[in-house]
Formats: structure tokens, sequence, C-alpha cells
């Protein structure tokens, strides 16, 4: 583990991830459930770890280096809150497997909440109305299907219900007015678009228009690999169509966005920052190639600067936060955290503002408190399927491939969780979601150029890769990545560059028996 005390050698970076770890960050106040605190850790009642137990852990989550078997309960990716694989679509919708049966309760009151279709002000339906007015799905399961990926569109006559696009623009103040981005260091200060916000919608409520049509065009390149297979890349151009509300800002910066899927949540939420920033390097000081960064981003919810876990570029500290946004940019649903009842519409847009919403008396917002607890809960307790085939030869002479390659050096197999007093389905479990959270140059080939909080242009969080291999099971396809370009896990590898170049360069030159272990190594996931 890299020392993060203060020394000569310290970069403003590296002093940036000691503040972080050292705790110098003031506590929140908080409610009782979720408990959030600074430091990029989204608990309060976290009983330390004991030397021993900091030993044990050591051991667990040591990288492999015998793969003629499977690592000791490495089938089981979430612990204790891992669950049986249904054989259905199905397969990602069920609690953690060691939730009580009082609290299952409360995960099947989220769910209703997860799927509910809301509708537009004015509505005989109080507890359901106020959508929008501008929006990009009725509910949060018509992005997230059956709580797995989402597509882009497959023909012109797809709508775009599970992919939409971000904008920004850069911030010609700098962000020099903003405390929130005075307090982050390297912070990469934009504004939202002054006509359409930080995200198009593409639906509206009757008697007021949609911002956009997403319009895709994919032109293809062909990847002969050493062996002379030939893989097809498509390269996608994305256009905002029939705008409703005038030109974008000739500086706004577009970004696609696929859903991603839900499960382990809760799990990501309880690895200790400690542990992800232990990984960080950002200067490359140990000259591997790869210089992971946090995303430190200002959370709403607590006022304060908090580590980024959520969100493909991690631009979410906590899953209450991403919840909240997504319910407002999303389904124009307000939210305690976002309590503008006209959601994501922005003043230049005065019908939208002036339109009639779904706040009242008794809720306060269209989503209470109370609700959005219910959701949140839901969304953290969302249980990953346990492994296939751990200890299958080709399985294993694929996870070998994928340590040799350097690909753990990104997705870092395990972590334990934090001892949570107040949250057992999430507490002190061994985990193995195979991703260090932080952000990574992947290149000229993914990059979206647009920033996000400390994110560049060309940067990602690492996506978890348990479950990936069910994605066809849930899903229905196998797009993979930000905008679902990749249509198979091979595809998706050749995107890699960046920091990842010399990976995706060793996968291309595999013989084709390796090639196929790495994916169904990636596949048993």
């Amino acid at each position: 583990m890299r020392s993060l005390t203060r020394s000569r050698w310290m970069t403003p970076s590296h002093l940036l991830l000691a503040t972080l770890a050292a705790g110098s960050v003031a506590l929140a106040d908080t409610p009782a459930r979720p408990a959030y605190v600074g430091l990029g850790d989204p608990h309060l009642n976290v009983v330390p770890r004991t030397e021993a137990e900091a030993a044990r852990i050591a051991a667990a989550t040591a990288r492999a280096t015998d793969f003629t078997s499977a690592q000791a309960y490495e089938e089981r990716p979430a612990g204790a809150a891992t669950v049986r694989v249904l054989p259905d679509a199905n397969a990602f919708s069920q609690p953690s497997g060691n939730i009580s049966f009082e609290d299952e309760l409360e995960f099947k009151l989220g769910n209703g909440l997860f799927r509910k279709l809301w509708v537009s002000s004015p509505s005989s339906t109080l507890a359901s109305d106020g959508l929008g007015p501008l929006f990009n799905a009725r509910s949060c399961q018509r992005c997230h299907i059956k709580d797995g990926r989402g597509h882009p569109p497959e023909n012109a006559d797809d709508n775009a219900v599970s992919m939409f696009l971000r904008v920004s623009i850069m911030d010609p103040e700098g962000g020099a007015e903003s405390a929130a981005v005075a307090e982050i260091a390297d912070y990469i200060a934009t504004l939202p678009d002054p006509t359409y916000g930080s995200q198009l919608q593409d639906f509206a409520v009757p008697g007021h228009a949609s911002e956009y049509r997403l319009a895709v065009r994919y032109d293809e390149e062909i990847v002969r690999l050493a062996d002379g297979t030939e893989v097809a890349l498509r390269h996608p151009t994305y256009e905002a169509a029939n705008l409703g509300y005038g030109p974008l800002h000739e500086g706004a910066m577009l970004s696609p966005r696929v859903a991603p899927q839900m499960i382990g949540l809760g799990l990501l939420e309880a690895i200790p920052a400690a542990d992800l920033l232990a990984n960080a390097d950002p200067d490359d000081l140990d000259g591997n190639g790869i210089s992971g960064r946090p995303n430190i981003v200002w959370s709403v919810q607590f006022d304060q600067p908090m580590l980024g876990r959520f969100g493909l570029k991690a631009g979410s500290p906590t899953i209450m936060e991403q919840s909240a946004s997504a319910f407002a940019g999303d389904i124009g649903i307000s939210t305690p955290l976002f309590p503008a009842g006209a959601g994501e519409c922005t003043a230049n847009q005065t019908l939208c503002q002036a339109a009639i919403h779904g706040d009242n008396d008794d809720r306060g917002t269209e989503i209470d408190a109370e609700g959005m607890d219910l959701v949140t809960f839901y969304s953290r307790n969302l249980g990953v399927p346990a492994r296939r085939d751990v200890d299958d030869p080709e399985v294993l002479r694929g996870k070998e491939i994928f340590h040799s390659l350097g690909c753990t050096s990104c997705h870092t197999p395990s972590f334990v969780t934090h001892r949570l007093a107040d949250q057992p389905e999430q507490s002190f479990q061994l985990i193995w979601p195979y991703t260090d959270l932080l952000l990574h140059d992947m290149g000229p080939g993914l990059a979206d150029d647009r920033p996000e909080g400390r994110a560049t242009g060309r940067e990602w969080r690492t996506p978890p890769l348990w479950g990936i291999g069910l994605t066809r099971q849930v899903s229905g396809h196998t797009y993979f990545l930000h905008d679902g370009r990749a249509r198979s896990l091979i595809e998706a590898i050749l995107w890699h560059g960046g920091e990842a170049q010399a990976a995706r360069d060793s996968v291309v030159n595999l013989p084709a028996e390796d090639r196929a272990a790495l994916v169904r190594f990636l596949e048993s996931l």
C-alpha cells in the first residue's frame, strides 16, 4: 500500500489524497439512515478494523498467483450477500442474499417505487403525478430494464429510452465564484447549457415540446488480430436532432450515456475510501503506465467534497445522490435533494417552468424523503449473482491471462467492505467487483471530450465486471461501454486505449484459444 503521509515528493494530487485519507474533511450532519460522512466514506457507523483484521484482509485480497484452482470464496462475488443465479431475466432483481425478512419488505417497497410509472400533473393519482414536463423515461425501470444495462437505438425507429446525451459548457469564470469548486483540487469547472440544462430529454408531457431526438450513425472499422481474425468496431457519431428550443450553446459538449446495470451498488458504497485511494497513482510513480485518479466531487447532500463512486465518470458520491439526480434529470421528479418542481428545465424554458407540477402539502416534493430512502435501500441491496464455472480449466486459464496482461491494474479483483453497524447486508464482506472505482485515461477512441468534476474528456471510471457474463440473459443483448458501441466483450477490449493500450495490444496478439479462454473467464463473472 502506498503511503499517503506528507513527504517532499508529494504533488498537489497526492496531497489531495492524503487529506482525504487522513480525515481532515469535516463530518456532515447526517440523518439516522442512511448515514454518510466526508472523506469519501458514505457511512458514519463504521466499526474500526483491528490490526488482526487488517492482516486477514490483506491475505484475503492478495492477487492470485496460483491459477490451477479457484481462490477461496471466489464463487461468492458479494460475500454473504451473493444470490443464486436465476435462469431468466430476473437474475439482477433479487435482494441481497443475507437480507432479513423484515428488510425484504422494505426492498419490495423500494422496488415498487423504482418501477412506478409517473404521470403528468394535474392528476387524480396524487401519489404518482409530477412527471416532467421534460423527461427521458417514466420510471427508473424503463432505463435500467430488469436492473440491467440499457442499449443504444437499434434502428431509426427505436427510441432511446435507456440512452441520452449529457450536455455542458465550460465555465468562463473557471468556477471562481463557487466555494464548492474552490475546495476541490484539479476540478474542471463546467456549467449546464443555458437553454437545455445538463442533459437532453427526448420526451415531454402534452402541451410541451421535447428537447431533441437522438440520432446515431455508425461507421465500421475492421481490426485484424494477429491470427487473422477480423473484428468490426462501430465508430458512433451522435447528433442532437430536431432541437425543440433553439440551438445549443456554441460551446456545448455532448456525451452519450447508456444506463448501467444496478447490482452490487451498496457493496461498492461500503468499500473504505482509504482502500480505494491506496490504488490511486495519479503521477504514475511506480512507472507501470497506470495512473488511476479519484474523482472528488461536491456533494449536494452534505455540502462538502466527497469521493465519487457512481456514474460512468464517478461523478456522484452516494447512491442516494445518484438516485435523486436521476429522478430530477431522467423523469423530472422533484426530491428533497433536488426540489425543483420543473425538474431539469432551465430558466430559458419559461413554459416548462410555469407548468403545473406534483408537489403538494403532504409530500412537499414529488417523491419525499421516505420514498427516497426506500429507493436507495432497494438500489443498495440488488444482489450480485454467484460466479459460474470457477474451477473450469478454460476459465482458470482465462483468469491467468487476465492477470498476466495487467488487467487487474484497473479492474481490482477484490476488497473487504467496512464493518457497518446499521447495514448488515454490506458489513465486512469479501467482495469481487473487479473495479478500482478510479478514473483512467482510456485514449482518444473512447474520449467524449467532456469533463465531469475532476475527470477529463478522456477519463472514465473503471466499471465493475461482476455479472457481465449474464448481460444477454438479463438485458437481451451484449452491448458494452458507456454508449453501447461494443457488441461483444472482444469489441469492448479492442476499444481500450490510453492506459490500457498495452493490455489491448497484447489481446490482439493472443492465440485464438487464449483469447477464447479470456472471454470465457469474463463470462464467468
